[in-house]
């Protein structure tokens, strides 16, 4: 299974590519602009054949790293569009530099995530611990048929079934068929799909059924996604960001008034299991957490490859109404954080020395992003790595993760058994432990990110770990919306 991210990818175009801060600008040349999803039309266009060739053409004219495309892969050996575009990547991906970030989707899904969070299914994030054959819910979320039917952070699934007579042991599904087993036996993201869960939580077991429903996904949480914590008579602005979508503006908007207007100057930002997504929505971010920086100031700097380096764009701090002016920052991240998380730490680090750090765990490792091309007859969208992104220090080949580029890191656990925002938790305690000024053991970077030749994370599955024993559960073949919010299910 693979970890997917979707590292600074739009809706339907590098957002910003041309532009900056936020602000809008020109479109990509060759891509196209945002906007209602097209209805796919029958066409001889849209045999496997042509699909590859679009997808190769776009590979052939965007790729970051042409000079590792294995022209030598013959598109008549493979059965799908994905599959050739992996064969494509092939050198790149043993490189540990496109660890399956090129990628053909679903042009009208990935609009409706990109602007709602729309989704289908039982509305839960699992983190699966594959030597103990055990399967956790690490998040539920609002709105969804999962939290609706009692199933939240800290419950395990011991078994699966549609029935209570064919009801299925999860650590008998992970010993026969693996990790794959049970997304198998959750069955497909469509909406009417019905499964009898067996949880437990403390030890007491009970049964649940749940039918999987469309949904919007809240990038911000209604119940912990911000909040001002009280430690130590200090104020505390915590955020917790699930994906970087557009649907997200208006409350990290509404988030950061109320930290300015608390006057809160100590945050601690919560990416533990945040994927990545939108750059627009990434630089919004960097501005509201860029009160005190001057438009000078440079947030990142996208870089294409040399015979597209008219591409290439700087941008700014842009400082909005609602922005705060930060003196400590805590990130809170694990290798699942990749992408606009680590675009957002990473352009912000080079002003703050040791004045933030990285709490929990070293991130995935994506300094990379795509643009998006699309082929609206087909319903296709290719999404190929075409730039990188660097700081104000030039930094930006953090393909290990950022841990080893940041001054102060410290380890801490991702804790099931207290809610998400909770002080307690021990993530966010490492976090408020380190802006109160107390020490920590560090991240250790030995084999904790990073990609081998077989296009694993370092010895770990690509899903991306958020715990010494548990990483989050991603198909085979994601939807959309799995692709940019790992474990969803």
């Amino acid at each position: 299974m693979r970890h997917i991210t979707g590292l600074l990818a739009s809706t339907a175009l590098l957002l910003s590519a041309c532009g900056g801060g936020g602000n809008g600008g020109s479109p990509t040349p060759g891509v196209t602009q945002a906007g209602s999803a097209p209805t796919p039309t029958p066409s001889p266009t849209c045999s496997l054949e042509n699909r590859q060739a679009f997808a190769r053409d776009v590979l052939d004219e965007w790729y970051l790293f042409p000079e590792l495309l294995v022209t030598s892969a013959s598109p008549a050996s493979f059965a799908s569009v994905q599959g050739y575009i992996d064969a494509l990547t092939a050198t790149a991906r043993a490189q540990g530099k496109d660890r399956f970030f090129t990628l053909i989707t679903s042009i009208a899904e990935e609009n409706a995530f990109n602007t709602t969070g729309a989704s289908a299914g039982i509305g839960i994030r699992l983190a699966i611990d594959t030597p103990a054959r055990r399967v956790l819910i690490s998040e539920s979320f609002e709105g969804a048929p999962g939290l609706a039917t009692g199933i939240d952070r800290g419950d395990e699934i011991l078994a699966i079934g549609t029935s209570s007579a064919n009801l299925r042991s999860v650590s008998d599904i992970i010993a026969t068929e693996g990790s794959a087993g049970i997304s198998n036996a959750l069955g497909p993201s469509t909406a009417g799909t019905t499964r009898l869960l067996r949880l437990s939580r403390d030890g007491t077991p009970r049964e649940v059924s749940v039918t999987k429903a469309d949904f919007d996904l809240p990038a911000i949480s209604s119940r912990y996604g911000t909040r001002i914590i009280q430690d130590g008579g200090r104020q505390i602005g915590y955020l917790n960001l699930r994906t970087f979508i557009s649907a997200a503006d208006t409350p990290l908007r509404d988030a950061f008034r109320s930290f300015r207007a608390a006057g809160v100057t100590e945050f601690v930002i919560d990416f533990r299991y945040n994927g990545g997504g939108l750059v627009s929505t990434a630089e919004l971010l960097g501005d509201l957490l860029g009160g005190n920086r001057s438009t000078g100031d440079l947030f990142s700097g996208l870089r294409f490859r040399a015979s597209k380096s008219s591409n290439d764009e700087s941008t700014f701090f842009n400082p909005r109404a609602e922005s705060v002016s930060p003196v400590r920052i805590a990130f809170i991240g694990t290798s699942a954080t990749a992408s606009a998380s680590e675009f957002v730490i990473n352009g912000l680090a080079p002003y703050y020395n040791r004045n933030l750090a990285l709490i929990g765990g070293n991130t995935f490792g994506k300094p990379v992003g795509q643009i998006a091309l699309d082929r609206s007859a087909c319903d296709d969208r290719v999404r190929v790595v075409a730039f990188r992104s660097v700081n104000a220090r030039g930094q930006g080949d953090y393909f290990n993760g950022l841990a080893s580029t940041l001054n102060v890191t410290c380890q801490a656990p991702d804790d099931l058994t207290r809610p998400l925002g909770d002080p307690q938790e021990a993530s966010i305690r490492g976090a408020l432990d380190f802006l109160a000024g107390r020490s920590c053991t560090a991240i250790a970077l030995s084999g904790s990110s990073g990609s081998g030749s077989s296009g694993t994370v370092a010895g770990q599955s690509q899903r991306g770990m958020i715990a010494a024993d548990r990483e989050l559960l991603v198909p085979d073949a994601p939807t959309p919306a799995q692709r940019e919010v790992p474990g969803l299910f």
